[in-house]
This record gives C-alpha cells, structure tokens and sequence, in this order.
C-alpha cells in the first residue's frame, strides 16, 4: 500500500515538473518567433525605448522660443531681400 502511495506521489511530482518544463519552452518559443517576427516586420530585432510624451514648455520658455523664431524669420527675411537686391543690381 505504500509502495502504491509512493509510486503515485513520483508520477505526481514527474508531471508536475513535466508540465513546468513545457511551459517553459513553449514560453522561449514564444519569445523567439515574436523577435523573428519583429525583425522580418522592422529589419531590426533591437529592443528599443520609447519617449515619455513631451511635457509643455513654461511660459518663460514658450516666449523664448518665440522670440527666438521671431529673430531667426527677421533674419533669414533680410538675407533674403538683400540677396534679391543684390540679383536686381547686377
């Protein structure tokens, strides 16, 4: 009766250990076919991060950049008139 009740202990814990094992493979098989996938979709299999979404400038700096477009427009302006005027006088 023992023998019976050790014998039935064994392939219990055998198919415990069965059942883990596949588990695991399948699971690595799993992994494997995405980042097969992955890379015949995007031609890499890196892992890669992506961003935060952007946080909103402050004001201070809203009107920095601003000010900073502004010159940058006034400025690529007055190249541009002098080029021309420089194109009519020849």
């Amino acid at each position: 009766m023992a023998d019976l009740l050790l014998n039935a202990l064994i392939n219990a814990l055998f198919a415990v250990v069965e059942f883990v094992i596949k588990v695991v493979l399948d699971l690595l098989i799993s992994i494997d076919r995405t980042k097969r996938l992955s890379q015949a979709a995007t031609g890499s299999d890196e892992i890669i991060d992506v961003p935060p979404d952007p946080k909103p400038l402050p004001p201070a700096a809203q009107r920095a950049l601003a000010e900073a477009e502004e010159r940058e427009s006034a400025r690529q302006s007055s190249q541009d008139h002098a080029a021309s005027g420089t194109v009519q006088a020849s």
